[in-house]
């Protein structure tokens, strides 16, 4: 009986050690993949910025004076790069069980150049110097949510609903504040964005964190990480984006 536990202990053991390997390895591709996409949204933005013939494509560029470039309203094209990453997610979401991980993998990146064409307005609302610096105060903050969310032993399931309630109040009271244009409205908006994309990141990690306990074979795990990166770098961005509201210095 002794041999018969002790070896019990130590199957268990190994099982153990495996599956936080396997785990370690599976949000390190969720990590890289993200991270990835959000480089490759910021040199879209940027490049885009910086040609003007290319620019004129999806943007109506004027000359604002001085040798400055400035932007008022979009083309047709400009229209369809800035719809087309909800219709991408929706392809990734609905055709996860039918793509391939190589046709996935081409969706996930044409979603991420999408949105860097539609954040290249950005580059002329705000300076160089200020998005830089809310990019890396994003950054460390994102990255200490996300190891929070990781590492904590307390259930975050509970506010994912009060979060999502409160995405969709915020995305209402956008539509509404388009038509009042408030700026007490607009404030409230901003702090109640920073605040709902800080908890989502926290709670979307250690959801995806838990999904790989259902993933079978490795190529349900290369979709998953895919995905749990599309999760994460939505929540990076918007979290960028409102923090931007508060920090960035306009033109």
């Amino acid at each position: 009986m002794d041999r018969y536990n002790t070896a019990y202990r130590a199957g268990t053991a190994a099982q153990t050690k495996e599956y936080d390997e396997g785990l370690r390895a599976y949000m390190l591709q969720v990590y890289n993949y993200m991270a990835s996409a959000v480089l490759l949204t910021g040199i879209v933005a940027y490049a885009l910025s910086q040609s003007p013939d290319t620019l004129r494509l999806f943007y109506n560029v004027v000359d604002m004076g001085g040798g400055r470039l400035g932007i008022q309203g979009m083309t047709g094209l400009g229209w369809v790069a800035l719809l087309s990453p909800f219709a991408f997610i929706l392809v990734m979401n609905f055709g996860i069980n039918k793509l391939s991980t190589t046709a996935l993998q081409g969706v996930f990146w044409a979603f991420a150049t999408a949105f860097g064409i539609s954040l290249t307005t950005i580059m002329f609302q705000y300076t160089g110097e200020s998005i830089a610096r809310t990019f890396f105060i994003t950054a460390a903050s994102f990255g200490a949510l996300s190891l929070y969310g990781y590492t904590t032993k307390k259930s975050l399931s509970g506010m994912g609903t009060f979060l999502m309630m409160g995405l969709f109040g915020i995305i209402i009271a956008s539509i509404v504040n388009m038509f009042v244009a408030s700026s007490m409205m607009d404030f409230i908006i901003s702090v109640a964005g920073v605040l709902i994309f800080a908890g989502l990141t926290a709670y979307d990690t250690q959801r995806i964190k838990e999904s790989y306990y259902m993933m079978v074979g490795n190529e349900a795990a290369a979709k998953g990480a895919i995905m749990g990166a599309v999760t994460l770098y939505l929540d990076f961005v918007n979290l960028f984006l409102f923090m931007l509201r508060f920090l960035g210095n306009r033109e």
